[in-house]
């Protein structure tokens, strides 16, 4: 089993004894995703703030562009090894730059504080093991909201964002990647999780 970066988060959430190396959360999620596998489904959904995250990326990156006077584009290579599989968004010499695209000035972190978020910053640890890169970035993108995902009572003062200064609509988190530090800590889970997906995939086999 390989994994998404994007599910580090989860696994990496820490067991309430020290005797377990895997928490509830992280089973639970595992669980999951050996029954999505096993019968075939998948549980996502995707609301209007997942759509405009992931089909309007391009307008993010160009707003980051704009304000670093940058020529960033989007990554659309895979990278695997033993144990992940995933695109990073912006690949760059030494360091790997994941876009956030918030569907709200409601919901978008104005300051770097606001944005700290365990699950997006093991993400980028992930992409840094996978490219072998030193750092990363995570920057969050206030871009307008398409109206093909508004609805006629949605508030356009929050969606419609173009008039703000650019520099005011980036937001970013840097992070540095520990190398065998951080390796060894998800290498330990992601064994654990390929470990603990096998042995529900069998119990589903053998029941």
């Amino acid at each position: 089993m390989k994994w998404h970066p994007s599910s580090l988060g989860k696994l990496m959430t820490s067991p309430k004894t020290k005797s377990e190396i895997l928490s509830e959360t992280a089973k639970s999620y595992i669980r999951l995703k050996a029954k999505e596998d096993y019968f075939g489904f998948s549980s996502n959904i995707t609301p209007k703030p997942m759509i405009k995250g992931k089909d309007w990326e391009e307008e993010s990156i160009a707003l980051v562009n704009q304000v670093r006077g940058t020529f960033y584009v989007k990554n659309k290579e895979r990278f695997e090894n033993e144990f992940l599989t995933g695109e990073p968004d912006i690949i760059l010499d030494h360091s790997i730059i994941d876009i956030k695209t918030p569907w709200s000035l409601e919901t978008w972190p104005a300051t770097p504080g606001e944005g700290i978020n365990k699950d997006y910053e093991w993400q980028l640890m992930a992409y840094c093991w996978l490219l072998n890169k030193s750092h990363a970035e995570l920057i969050y993108c206030m871009i307008d909201t398409d109206d093909t995902l508004l609805n006629d009572w949605d508030n356009r003062f929050i969606h419609k964002v173009s008039h703000i200064d650019p520099a005011k609509r980036i937001t970013v988190l840097r992070y540095e990647f520990a190398g065998e530090h951080h390796i060894d800590q998800m290498k330990e889970k992601l064994t654990a999780a390929n470990e603990y997906y096998s042995q529900y995939i069998n119990q589903l086999n053998n029941k």
